[in-house]
């Protein structure tokens, strides 16, 4: 029995293809549970009086749940569920806050497609942009997967 398969492979993606995942709401929960799993408490995200005084005015999001947030966004899409081999690479901007009660979404779009010297697979690159609810890019970067590319029929 073979492994059913709901993502796209490497030749059914087309470069300039956009694809827009739905909205996650940035909770308080979400900045302690994030704190809590990495270790990571640094006051500017987790010490509501310390914040209060930096230029932010208030908490904000670790980085990193931003990044890891958008990963789940596109993954939940399931374009490349069960294709995708690796991420190559990722790389990765930091251009706004993401504030408690933000909601965010991931614009991503395919920016360039390539093959490899195996026949099985390819390599595609998506420049994403993660936008809160007022259209601010909030991080941005590129995604290089290798994904699969549909099994010859026998």
């Amino acid at each position: 029995m073979q492994a059913v398969t709901r993502g796209r492979y490497f030749e059914e993606f087309t470069v300039g293809e956009r694809f827009v995942t739905w909205g996650r709401t940035i909770t308080e929960a979400d900045i302690v549970a994030f704190a809590a799993l990495t270790g990571d408490y640094n006051p500017l995200h987790v010490d509501a009086e310390f914040a209060k005084k930096t230029q932010f005015g208030e908490r904000i999001a670790h980085g990193m749940l931003g990044a890891s947030y958008a990963v789940g966004l596109i993954a939940a899409l399931g374009l490349t569920e069960g294709t995708v081999i690796a991420i190559v690479n990722m790389t990765w901007d930091f251009t706004a806050p993401i504030k408690i009660g933000d909601t965010i979404h991931v614009d991503q779009t395919v920016k360039s497609m390539r093959e490899t010297k195996k026949a099985d697979r390819g390599i595609i690159i998506f420049e994403v942009k993660l936008i809160n609810q007022r259209g601010e890019v909030v991080q941005k970067g590129e995604r290089v997967l290798l994904v699969s590319r549909r099994p010859r029929q026998r």
